[in-house]
C-alpha cells in the first residue's frame, strides 16, 4: 500500500514536474544517455548537451557505428570524459551482443560500460516500468532529511539506510513517476542550501524540519584539500600548422588531444620543465619561446594551473612515444579534434590569431 509520504510526493509531482526533453519518451536509448549525463552534471547544463547528442546519435546503432573522436567532439566541454567512452563501447556490446536492444533488467545493465546501481536502477525503473528504487544525489537529500538519517550519505552505511527507505516506500507500478519526484522534489524544492520547506509537500512529515537541522544533513564526510599542480604545455608550430597529440586511451582525458607537456617537478623552472617534457614525449628539443597564457583549472582530484608557451623546433621531427597519435594541425581545423577545456581554450587564442592574421592581409 502507498504510504502518506508516497501519495504526498506523487500527487505534487503531477502538477510540478520539470518538463525535461528526455521526458514524455520511452525510448530506453534516450533515457540511458539522458541518465549518463546527469551523472555528477546538473539538468540545466546536460540539456543542451542532450539535445545535440540526439541529433547526431539518435539511436543507439548510429552511436555504435560512430569513431570514438566523433563521439568525443560532441562530448566537448561536458566533462567527465569516461562517461562518453563508456556510452560508445557500452553501444556497440549493446548493437553487437543485444541485437540492439537495451536490456531491461538491473543486473543485466550493470554488465555494461559505465552503469552503476545508480543508473541501472533509473533506466529500469523510468524506461521500462520495473518496481525497481534508485538513489542519486537529490534523492539521497530528500530522504536524509525527511527520515532523519544522522550516517553519512555516501558511507556505506548510510548508502544502506537510504537504499532500504527508497525501497521501502516504492509504489507498486510507479517507479518510473516516484523515481523522478524525488529527483524533482530534490532539484527544487530540497535543496542543498536554503530549502524551500514551506512549499515541501512532505514538510509535515519532515524530520529534518521539525528539528530545525534541514541543512546540517545530509551528512557530508570531509573533503581533502585538493593537491595543486603547475603543469606546462608547448605550442610547437611548422610552417603555418601547430603539433598536437592524443592521449592514451585510459585515465584523465582519455583518447581526448591536447599539446604536449607535463608536471613541474622540483627544482625545475618552466623552460627546462617544458624541454624536459617534450624530450621525454617526443624525443626533440625545443625552443620555448613567448608566454601563450595561464589556465587554472579544477578536476574531479587535483587542480592545475598550466603554463602554454609558443615554441619552435630547430632541428628533428617529433615521434609518438607516450601518446596514441601526432598530428600538424592548422589552426583553423582544430575544433575538429577533441579537446579537454584548457586545450580548447589555448585552441581558441590559435584560432582567433590566425583568423585576425587571415583579415588583416
Amino acid at each position: 500500500m502507498p504510504s502518506q509520504f508516497t501519495d504526498r510526493l506523487l500527487n505534487w509531482y503531477a502538477k510540478n514536474a520539470r518538463q525535461l526533453p528526455w521526458r514524455g519518451t520511452q525510448d530506453p536509448y534516450a533515457i540511458w544517455v539522458s541518465e549518463i549525463m546527469l551523472q555528477q552534471t546538473r539538468v540545466d547544463t546536460v540539456t543542451p548537451y542532450y539535445k545535440r547528442w540526439m541529433e547526431f546519435f539518435p539511436t543507439v546503432q548510429a552511436l555504435a557505428g560512430a569513431s570514438l573522436q566523433a563521439v568525443l567532439v560532441v562530448w566537448e566541454g561536458l566533462g567527465y570524459y569516461s562517461r562518453a567512452r563508456n556510452l560508445h563501447r557500452a553501444a556497440q556490446i549493446v548493437v553487437n551482443e543485444y541485437n540492439s536492444t537495451l536490456p531491461s533488467e538491473v543486473k543485466e545493465l550493470q554488465r555494461l560500460p559505465g552503469i552503476g546501481r545508480y543508473t541501472a536502477a533509473a533506466i529500469s525503473s523510468i524506461a521500462f516500468g520495473h518496481d525497481e528504487p534508485a538513489l542519486d544525489g537529490n534523492i539521497r537529500r530528500v530522504l536524509a532529511r525527511v527520515f532523519e538519517v544522522r550516517e553519512p550519505a555516501r558511507s556505506t552505511k548510510g548508502e544502506k539506510q537510504l537504499w532500504e527507505l527508497a525501497a521501502k516506500h516504492l509504489p507498486k507500478g510507479e517507479a518510473s513517476a516516484y523515481n523522478q519526484a524525488l529527483m524533482d522534489l530534490g532539484a527544487l524544492i530540497c535543496t542543498p542550501k536554503d530549502p524551500n520547506c514551506i512549499a515541501c509537500p512532505l514538510a509535515e512529515q519532515c524530520a529534518a524540519r521539525a528539528l530545525n537541522i534541514q541543512e546540517e544533513l545530509p551528512v557530508v564526510q570531509s573533503k581533502k584539500k585538493l593537491p595543486h599542480h603547475i603543469v606546462t604545455a608547448a605550442v610547437i608550430q611548422r610552417n603555418g600548422c601547430v603539433l598536437i597529440a592524443q592521449r592514451p586511451s585510459n585515465g584523465l582525458l582519455g583518447s581526448m588531444w591536447e599539446f604536449p607537456g607535463g608536471k613541474l617537478q622540483s627544482g625545475e623552472d618552466l623552460t627546462s620543465c617544458l624541454q624536459r617534457e617534450i624530450q621525454e614525449e617526443l624525443e626533440v628539443y625545443i625552443r620555448v619561446g613567448e608566454p601563450l597564457g595561464v589556465f587554472d583549472h579544477a578536476y574531479t582530484h587535483f587542480r592545475v594551473t598550466l603554463h602554454a608557451f609558443y615554441c619552435t623546433l630547430p632541428s628533428g621531427e617529433p615521434r609518438n612515444v607516450e601518446h596514441l597519435a601526432l598530428a600538424w594541425v592548422s589552426p583553423s581545423d582544430l575544433s575538429d579534434y577533441p579537446m579537454g577545456k584548457i586545450d580548447r581554450q589555448i585552441a581558441g587564442i590559435l584560432s582567433a590569431q590566425s583568423h585576425q592574421q587571415l583579415s588583416s592581409n
